[in-house]
Order: C-alpha cells, then sequence, then structure tokens
C-alpha cells in the first residue's frame, strides 16, 4: 500500500495530491464528494485520510495531529491548507479570523450574472436540521454577514464562468449568494432548483488558498487547477492559470 493509496476497509481511496509541506503545514488538492472531515455518512473523510497518511509516511506511533483551520464542501475540490502543529492551527486560525486567509475560486453558474463584475454582501442563516443556508433580511436573528467579490471570465451555451474572491467563510457561502442573484451554480442538487439535473457535478473548485506562514510569516499561496472535464473543459487551461497570477 503507497501513502496516497490508502485503503479503508478493503477499499481504495482516493489519491490526495500534496501541494506542499513541512514541519508545520499541509497543503493538499481535495478530492471531489470526499467530505472534509467526519460526518454522518461515515464515508472516507479528507482529515482522516490524512492523518493515516503522516503515520504511515513518517513512521508515526499512535494518534497524528492535523488541525482543520477552513473547509470545502463534500462536492467541492482543489487546494486547501492544514495544520501539522497546535501552534500552527491557533496560528492559521487566527488569519482566518483576521480575514488574512486568502481563499480564490473559480466556478460555473447556470446562466449570467448582470454585472460582469461586483461585489456580493448577503446575510445568511443556516439551518442545522436540513443543513441548508438561505439570505435572509439584515438584522435577522442568528443571520451572518457574507461577502464575496466576483469577475465574470467567460460564457458559453448559457452558461458562465467566474473567479470568486471569499471575503468571508460562511457555510454554503458562494453557492447561496450566487443563487441569490438568479445564477445557481451548475450541477448544484441543493441550490440549483430544476436547472441542476441529477447526476452532475458540481462546478466549484478552489483555485487557491494562501495565509502567512504559521512560523516564519512568509506569504504562503497554494493552487490546483480544475479537472479537464465538463463543464470546466469549455474554456482554456490559460485562462484558469490567468485567475491565479499575482495580482489577479
Amino acid at each position: 500500500m503507497t501513502p496516497d493509496e490508502l485503503t479503508r476497509h478493503g477499499h481504495a481511496e482516493p489519491k490526495i495530491p500534496v501541494l506542499y509541506e513541512d514541519n508545520h503545514v499541509l497543503a493538499v488538492v481535495k478530492p471531489v464528494n470526499v467530505p472534509t472531515q467526519e460526518d454522518a455518512s461515515g464515508d472516507p473523510d479528507l482529515l482522516s485520510l490524512l492523518k493515516e497518511d503522516l503515520k504511515i509516511r513518517h513512521h508515526k506511533p499512535g494518534n497524528v495531529f492535523l488541525g482543520l483551520v477552513h473547509r470545502l464542501d463534500r462536492p467541492v475540490g482543489g487546494a486547501m491548507i492544514f495544520a501539522k502543529t497546535s501552534k500552527a492551527a491557533s496560528r492559521l486560525s487566527e488569519s482566518v479570523r483576521g480575514r488574512h486567509f486568502r481563499k480564490m475560486y473559480t466556478a460555473v453558474l447556470n446562466g449570467v450574472p448582470a454585472a460582469p463584475q461586483g461585489r456580493l454582501t448577503h446575510y445568511l442563516l443556516k439551518d442545522s436540521r436540513t443543513n441548508t443556508v438561505q439570505a435572509v433580511r439584515p438584522g435577522t436573528a442568528g443571520a451572518k454577514e457574507a461577502i464575496l467579490e466576483y469577475r465574470v471570465l467567460g460564457q458559453v451555451d448559457g452558461l458562465s464562468l467566474v473567479q470568486i474572491q471569499l471575503h468571508t467563510g460562511r457555510s454554503h457561502q458562494i453557492r447561496v449568494q450566487m443563487q441569490a442573484i438568479g445564477c445557481p451554480l451548475y450541477g448544484d442538487q441543493k441550490y440549483g432548483g430544476s436547472l441542476s439535473r441529477p447526476g452532475q457535478q458540481l462546478a466549484l473548485w478552489s483555485l487557491l488558498a494562501g495565509a502567512p506562514h504559521p512560523v516564519s510569516k512568509e506569504d504562503m499561496s497554494f493552487h490546483s487547477l480544475p479537472p479537464a472535464q465538463f463543464p470546466w473543459s469549455e474554456w482554456p487551461v490559460s485562462l484558469y492559470e490567468s485567475m491565479i497570477m499575482p495580482g489577479n
């Protein structure tokens, strides 16, 4: 058994590409449809898989520490950063709270936003019983402010490709905010309504995750491009690469 082909209960687990690793942080590409952490489904989750991988590769006895400092929804893939020590976890979490943790996404939308670029602010309320989120009036009890910036980079057959910079990290934020302006994400079974058909893969990808290194304080920036399959394949790779160029 190789480190990137972990098995559990006799089943092969998805390969998890490592983007970067040192004594303090681990950056990887999260596979789509893998939960970030253990949930009610009981399916293999990324956090547990990575802990097992570290244990094998570094010959560590007992439990392995790995801190989860940000999350991606189960259907979403792309760049993620984990903390390998409690000190690193604390400092990276501070970066998240202080909005020094950078998160850039790309998504394919059903339809085209009215404005080619913009800043969206909504107040989102989560229903934990149904694991759904909705945009509500400001001042609604329990609602949290959600802010993102988007830019439309291409249009094909009623679909649009957008670059998204998150300024807050609310549950299902991108999916709900884009639905709120009438452009739900391609393949979104939860918020796409009649525009998304069963079997379609949610087209949301974590292009870049970055933050000050928890020890050296130097800027860290890790990126991952979406897979070369529909609907991502409707646009050239160079367009995705342009999104992660410095200054974008």
